[in-house]
């Protein structure tokens, strides 16, 4: 624990790939001694994983569309979410800000360069979120979770700290766990899921997928798979017909213990679920869903890929033979899967939420501590292939 309290604000919402870093980063600073506030919209504020001693405050988030008839109304509900922040910066007194991108941050951010707070971005894709590139200029550091981030100009290149993209404490847990034993006679256990746009393609392609395995492939699998709630029939039906065991769910609350005992994962390519995978080491084939913001997701999967740890399929060449010939390429030979989750494991950066926790202390206290600037060693390279650091352990171990 620091001797020094300080306060810090974050800013997030919208979406679990928002929230999720938000909350681990505020574990890790609440554990520091520190006080620390959430700054979210109303959806935000919904999503479950917020820590007991995280305090939420509910702001307008405007948003700035396409049409202009809309235009009048998003500016005047981040002009009033950006009061709302200022007022709680006067009694709050935050030594930083940390915007974690989307339009729910937009006011909090803004309230912080009206105020003369610091504020630090974090960009949890390989892509500088809109936001993020709005604010760029004007922020004291950018926090990236990816070496490589397109729309991110070269010239703030001083201020840009590869960080990683922290990830919730129980799945960050299962990184010194061995992957699951996968033999020439062993279950293949699969977990497929998707995110709340366009999982539909996976229900319609997995199951059809899966039957056109080799027969002594198929007869190992052992499937769970995440559906909309309107697909569940006729994914079972599927699986059914082609006589494959599979467990379905609309959601399923211990992920992390379907993630731990899963030998492929098969689904979207989120920033979230990228982090997740690289945690564990967990090898993927992963679709990117096709309407994300700057094809975002697609560039979230190249440093995985690059590595062997994952195959990446566009959706408008996800079917059932391309899916059946990657799975293969990956699962006929348990040494092929085993490697592709080594290299999986390598591409983890399990110190993220301590290097993010790290910068946003340099603010208002000492200088700046261990955060690795890109360009030199990043924050993992003292991991790849070896046992995971002391501050990793510290971060399993809370």
């Amino acid at each position: 624990m620091n001797d020094i309290v300080r306060h810090f604000v974050l800013a997030a919402g919208g979406t679990g790939g928002h929230m999720i870093p938000a909350f681990a980063l505020a574990e890790e600073l609440i554990a520091r001694g520190h006080h620390v506030a959430l700054i979210t919209d109303d959806r935000g504020a919904k999503i479950p994983g917020k820590p007991e001693a995280l305090t939420a405050h509910v702001l307008p988030a405007g948003k700035i569309g396409k049409n202009p008839l809309k235009w009048v109304g998003g500016v005047k509900a981040i002009l009033q979410g950006r009061n709302m922040a200022k007022r709680l910066y006067e009694s709050f007194a935050p030594t930083a800000v940390v915007g974690f991108g989307g339009y729910p941050s937009f006011p909090a951010v803004l309230a912080a360069r009206s105020a003369g707070v610091p504020a630090v971005l974090h960009e949890q894709n390989a892509v500088l979120g809109r936001v993020n590139r709005f604010f760029a200029r004007g922020v004291e550091a950018i926090a990236t979770s990816y070496e490589k981030v397109d729309r991110l100009d070269a010239k703030y290149a001083d201020k840009v700290h590869l960080v990683g993209n922290p990830v919730r404490g129980e799945v960050l847990s299962l990184r010194d766990k061995p992957f699951p034993h996968f033999a020439e006679e062993s279950l293949l256990r699969v977990l497929v899921t998707g995110g709340s746009q366009g999982a539909r393609v996976l229900s319609e392609v997995v199951p059809d997928g899966l039957a056109m395995l080799p027969p002594a492939l198929r007869a190992r699998l052992q499937v769970t798979q995440q559906c909309r709630a309107e697909d569940l029939d006729a994914v079972r039906h599927r699986y059914s017909e082609h006589g494959i065991p599979a467990e379905l769910g609309t959601y399923f609350e211990d992920m992390q213990d379907r993630l731990a005992d899963t030998h492929i994962f098969i689904g979207r390519a989120g920033a979230s679920t990228i982090a997740e995978l690289t945690a564990v080491g967990r090898p993927a084939i992963l679709v990117p869903l096709p309407i994300a913001t700057d094809d975002h997701q697609a560039a979230n999967t190249r440093e995985l890929a690059k590595s062997g740890g994952a195959r990446m399929i566009r959706q408008e060449k996800f079917t059932a033979k391309e899916l059946a010939k990657q799975i293969q390429a990956l699962a006929m030979k348990p040494s092929t899967l085993a490697n592709a989750a080594h290299a999986a494991w390598n591409c983890g950066r399990p110190d993220a939420a301590i290097a993010l926790a790290d910068l946003v202390e340099s603010f208002g206290g000492a200088g700046l501590q261990d955060v690795i600037r890109v360009g030199g060693n990043n924050a993992r390279g003292a991991t790849q292939g070896a046992p995971v650091g002391q501050g990793a352990a510290r971060e399993t171990a809370r």
